[in-house]
């Protein structure tokens, strides 16, 4: 009876990295077990520790609306910290994330303590982010078991592990020749590799130290589905014998969105009133992530592509965060007026209910892998213009691998070349083009990403088997 008991009151750590982007997609994550574990005889709840950062905006707005519709999940504010040098994020963010959670590991370590003493046998383990591996330390001291939630997907998985064959010091440069990564089918260009690959100033011994723990954990839960990945699964799953279970789980999808708490109501509604007066699959949806931004160069070269294309447009441009510059100012002379019923530039966009919407026919897009699943949940064809991070490898994907996204740039990252109007406007016209393949295959994808979430699916499949593991393994 003590046995059936301790399965109603489980209870499982989340430990996402700072930044919205992972911190939505492990509550999305926290949402989707809860509401699956019936199966199993649990009651289970989610309680999140969660790292205070300045650059993580809205964060708070966000996270109180899902506390109040899940009340399943709670929240524990760990204690804050003096931050790692400024010059450190400056020469590499990812060794200055990294440090910043290493950091944090004596408070993490005290808040679960204090969360055993209640009631020792009710924690079924911690889920942590990438970035958070290094927090295993603290599952083993504690004597519980650790399962690492991969934000990203199978192809940037089997990228990490690829380094486990290299040397802490072994940098990667342009000239390398192509990588031969298990789990991706076509040979990878260093041109497209993360951009801490090549960061001498600690980026790219943090993602080995990363690396090396991915496989110490219970199992790796990625945020993609197998009818997407099937050849980078079975050739991780053949390639690392021994190695923890993989649950492709995804995609994790935030439906009901979020407003920034400093959103013009008015603005909003003049945005989706815009959308509701186009045609079905008309309008090209421009949106480059919270980090995307251009300068006023490059805006400028991206509305006379508009102009020129004739393509009607919501344009998704951080005016407010180009440090000075006016990119407003940078648009040709009379763009405004004459975009008047054609397009709209707004500085925010809810770019789940964009997609979702009947206009939307095209997606110029940074390729981060939560606006990928998005863009084929809802049979958005992608025109690609990375960034940064592992955006140019999702990129290559994209394009190469699965035929499912449209050239514009592969390898773009922050301060590259300006891309011309001339180039962006053939990318516009050839994204638009309703009777490419691209087209067709995003379509498909659409249907088989659904049929993967519900009875009989393969991400609902192995959300099933990962919460019976977990159980098992407590």
């Amino acid at each position: 009876m003590a046995e059936i008991e301790k399965k109603k009151n489980s209870e499982l750590i989340f430990i996402p990295s700072m930044g919205f982007g992972h911190l939505a997609s492990a509550l999305e994550l926290a949402n989707l077990l809860i509401n699956h574990d019936t199966d199993h005889n649990t009651q289970l709840s989610v309680t999140v520790l969660c790292m205070k950062f300045s650059f993580s905006p809205y964060s708070d707005s966000y996270i109180k609306s899902v506390l109040s519709s899940q009340p399943k999940i709670k929240l524990i504010d760990l204690p804050q910290v003096e931050p790692p040098p400024q010059d450190l994020l400056n020469k590499s963010p990812t060794h200055y994330v990294c440090t910043f959670i290493e950091s944090l590991k004596p408070h993490v370590k005290s808040t679960i303590q204090n969360i055993l003493s209640s009631n020792p046998n009710r924690v079924l383990g911690l889920v942590l982010d990438f970035f958070c591996v290094s927090m295993i330390d603290v599952a083993d001291q504690l004597g519980l078991p650790s399962y690492m939630y991969m934000t990203s997907n199978l192809g940037f998985l089997s990228f990490m592990l690829s380094l486990k064959n290299r040397q802490i010091e072994d940098v990667f440069t342009d000239s390398d020749p192509d990588l031969l990564a298990l789990g991706i089918s076509n040979p990878v260009p260093s041109s497209v590799l993360p951009d801490p690959a090549f960061n001498r100033d600690g980026g790219y011994s943090a993602y080995y130290r990363l690396a090396q723990g991915f496989t110490d954990t219970k199992g790796i839960i990625v945020n993609t589905f197998l009818e997407l990945e099937r050849y980078a699964f079975d050739a991780l799953l053949d390639g690392n014998r021994g190695a923890p279970p993989m649950y492709c789980v995804g995609p994790l999808i935030e439906f009901e969105g979020h407003h920034q708490p400093n959103l013009d109501q008015s603005q909003y509604e003049k945005l989706l009133r815009f959308l509701d007066e186009q045609e079905a699959s008309s309008v090209v949806f421009l949106c480059f992530g919270s980090k995307g931004r251009f300068g006023p160069s490059q805006t400028r070269e991206i509305a006379i592509a508009l102009q020129r294309s004739g393509v009607r447009f919501l344009w998704a441009m951080r005016l407010s965060l180009n440090k000075g510059n006016d990119n407003e100012n940078a648009l040709p002379e009379g763009f405004l007026e004459w975009m008047e019923g054609r397009g709209m530039i707004c500085e925010w966009a809810p770019q789940v209910e964009i997609l979702a919407h009947k206009a939307i026919g095209g997606f110029v897009s940074h390729c981060g892998w939560n606006s990928i699943l998005e863009s084929l949940w809802f049979g958005v064809p992608i025109l690609t213009w990375p960034i940064y991070a592992e955006q140019q490898l999702n990129a290559f994907r994209m394009v190469k691998e699965f035929g499912l996204a449209l050239e514009l740039k592969l390898d773009y990252r922050t301060g590259s070349d300006v891309v011309m109007a001339d180039e962006i406007e053939k990318g516009l016209k050839n994204l638009m083009n309703k009777d490419s393949i691209v087209h067709k295959k995003v379509q498909e994808m659409k249907e088989k990403a659904r049929k993967t979430v519900i009875n009989g699916g393969s991400s609902l499949n192995a959300v099933r088997q990962l919460i019976s593991d977990m159980v098992g393994n407590n």
